[in-house]
């Protein structure tokens, strides 16, 4: 559960600072077709992130009991 939060987390802070860093460089006054390029870009952006956190779930070696737990 915590992982999500974070992962929910993270994907709203990427949208915010992209659509940020955005409406800062493009030039105003901004148009509706403007305001649509920033929310794709941070709606690219964030599901670029969900597909590089998964695929490192998926990639990671399944765990391993600690040692204290193994028979001797």
């Amino acid at each position: 559960m915590k992982r999500n939060l974070t992962l929910a987390l993270g994907m709203v802070v990427i949208f915010a600072l992209a659509v940020g860093v955005l409406m800062t460089v493009m030039p105003s006054p901004h148009k509706p077709t403007d305001y649509l390029v920033m929310g794709a870009v941070g709606t690219l952006l964030c599901l670029l992130l969900l597909f590089v956190v998964l695929i490192k779930a998926a990639t990671k070696p399944p765990g391993r009991k600690p040692d204290s737990d193994r028979p001797a």
